[in-house]
């Protein structure tokens, strides 16, 4: 879209990022930016392209804090990439961003590739030269020597090499590092409540990353390690499985976000004819821990940010708002669920921008139908989305077949 394009959105309901603006505001787009939001009387006699979101709310298109684009929801998602070869990759996480696009999701965090091929899709999308969301990346993740992530991630092991290896992520042109404090679930052999790395080898790296200005964000889910990277300071925990009341206490004290990914577990456990046996034993035993560990952060006040974890098994990128249903099903206020999944995950990706409707802001936008701050599933549920907006661009089938069709013309050059 030009950036002279003017598109009035007027007639339902605004929610800006932060709550509910009073009835009959509106919103004036012009090309990628919000231009104005006032009262619709102020719009009067206004000539050019208006939305009408009668009966619908409009929102910030939401953000997920963690994916991997890398990973395709297969019951067994590494081995399935490891039959790729790295430009089959590198399209199949296009794709794949642009299905989370669809469905909803402006920009995203991805918490883990495989040899930095993520980071192709992250530039064509953020430079415009094919429609997607925001994307910042972490490269691969830093885990020791047998740890969770293992797989396809840096192995490092002792201060010297933690430190090492998050100057790669950096050299390599990582928007944030991440780092294992804990075993997993996805990974055979080991468990979930140990702590990985120490204290020190935890802080090092975390020290190191803030040195040159990149964030941080840790896979910690025992109680041990979600410790060691919050006292490290670490900016986001993921998972945070096995919460204790110090482990709350502290992150709250260190404004330390929690990243809850609630739709993992939830997908392994609801597909588990199809997942290894050690992973549906391992997401059963935490299942319920993790549930009350997010309804006792959020109960205390602590800062959280919406993720999903897709890409893990059956865990489909696009279907990533459904992330918001399973907060509210934990006890997280509908309002609350839409706040962790715009501005508050704004906040912690670095997208000042983003995750917000205001003047000067990105025309990243969602219209639903209904109000989600009183049911969810108008969010949640992607049949309930009237209109997605990127850079004040309308998202539809039409126009991600068009990108795809470029794709493949230049395939066949």
């Amino acid at each position: 879209m030009t950036d002279d394009v003017k598109v009035l959105y007027s007639g339902g309901g605004v929610f800006d990022g932060e709550r509910m603006l009073p009835d009959g505001t509106a919103v004036l787009a012009e090309g990628a930016r919000v231009a104005a939001v006032a009262p619709a009387g102020e719009f009067d006699g206004f000539a050019g392209e208006t939305v009408d979101t009668t009966g619908g709310t409009l929102l910030p298109g939401l953000i997920d804090c963690h994916v991997h684009l890398c990973l395709g929801a297969e019951g067994d998602p590494g081995g399935a990439g490891d039959k790729l070869m790295p430009g089959q990759m590198v399209m199949k996480a296009l794709e794949r961003a642009q299905a989370a696009l669809a469905g909803g999701i402006t920009a995203i965090r991805d918490c883990g590739g495989k040899d930095y091929l993520e980071f192709a899709v992250r530039d064509a999308c953020n430079q415009g030269r094919f429609l997607g969301p925001t994307i910042r990346a972490s490269g691969r993740v830093i885990c020791m020597t047998g740890g969770h992530g293992n797989r396809s991630g840096r192995i490092a092991d002792g201060i010297d090499e933690v430190v090492k290896a998050v100057r790669e992520q950096v050299h390599a042109g990582s928007d944030l590092v991440k780092i294992m404090a804990t075993g997993g679930v996805m990974t055979p052999g080991v468990n979930p409540e140990d702590a990985h790395y120490s204290a020190e080898e935890m802080a090092a790296g975390i020290g190191e990353a803030r040195r040159f200005h990149r964030r941080t964000a840790s896979h910690a889910q025992g109680a041990e390690g979600v410790l060691n990277a919050t006292r490290g300071g670490v900016d986001s925990v993921e998972h945070g499985i096995f919460l204790t009341e110090k482990c709350v206490e502290e992150m709250i004290e260190r404004g330390t976000f929690l990243v809850p990914t609630l739709a993992a577990i939830r997908n392994i456990i609801a597909r588990r004819d199809d997942v290894a046996d050690y992973v549906i034993e391992k997401s059963l035993r935490v299942e319920d821990a993790h549930r009350r560990s997010i309804r006792m952060f959020y109960e205390a006040g602590g800062k959280i940010a919406m993720g999903t974890d897709a890409g893990t098994p059956f865990n489909r990128h696009g279907d990533n708002a459904q992330e918001l249903a399973y907060m509210v099903d934990v006890g997280v206020s509908p309002i609350d669920a839409l706040r962790f999944s715009t501005s508050a995950a704004a906040e912690l990706v670095d997208l000042p921008g983003e995750g917000r409707i205001a003047v000067g802001g990105a025309a990243d936008l969602l219209l639903v139908q209904g109000d989600p701050a009183h049911d969810i599933a108008m969010v949640a549920d992607k049949d309930h989305h009237r209109m997605v907006v990127k850079r004040g661009t309308p998202v539809s089938a039409r126009s991600l077949a068009l990108a795809t069709t470029a794709r493949q013309a230049v395939a066949a050059f």
